[in-house]
């Protein structure tokens, strides 16, 4: 199974983490121009977008885009949100609202990525 993406969005709607967990090949160069010209186009994969909220930390939202036949993204939500608490928020130079710039952030949250990938799911005793 895939799990696409990881972003973190603070309460004021900021994006304050993006992860890339899969990253296909791009044929092209893309440019942007204004207003954004956005074309979709459907492919035989679909991704679907779960959000989470933990009550603990009131408005940060965590994203996650995966595959529809993955399994477990609730609780792959909650190491999530784990891995925030404690890398995160116990970081003395982290501020709330300000984008995440933490190593050991980074290294568990891929951790926990790949644990989910592996298994198909990502259960509690995870």
């Amino acid at each position: 199974m895939v799990i696409f993406s990881v972003y973190v969005v603070n309460k004021a709607g900021g994006l304050i983490y993006q992860y890339d967990n899969y990253v296909p090949r791009a044929e092209a160069e893309k440019t942007f121009s204004y207003p954004l010209d956005l074309v979709l186009k459907h492919h035989d994969e679909k991704v679907i977008v779960s959000f989470g909220q933990r009550d603990g930390i009131r408005g940060i939202k965590f994203i996650v885009l995966a595959d529809p036949r993955q399994s477990g993204i609730d609780a792959l939500l909650r190491k999530i949100y784990e891995v925030y608490s404690d890398f995160a928020l116990k970081n003395p130079f982290y501020s709330l609202e300000m984008p995440i710039r933490c190593e050991l952030f980074d290294q568990n949250l891929k951790s926990a990525l790949e644990v989910a990938e592996k298994a198909g799911n990502f259960g509690a005793g995870s």
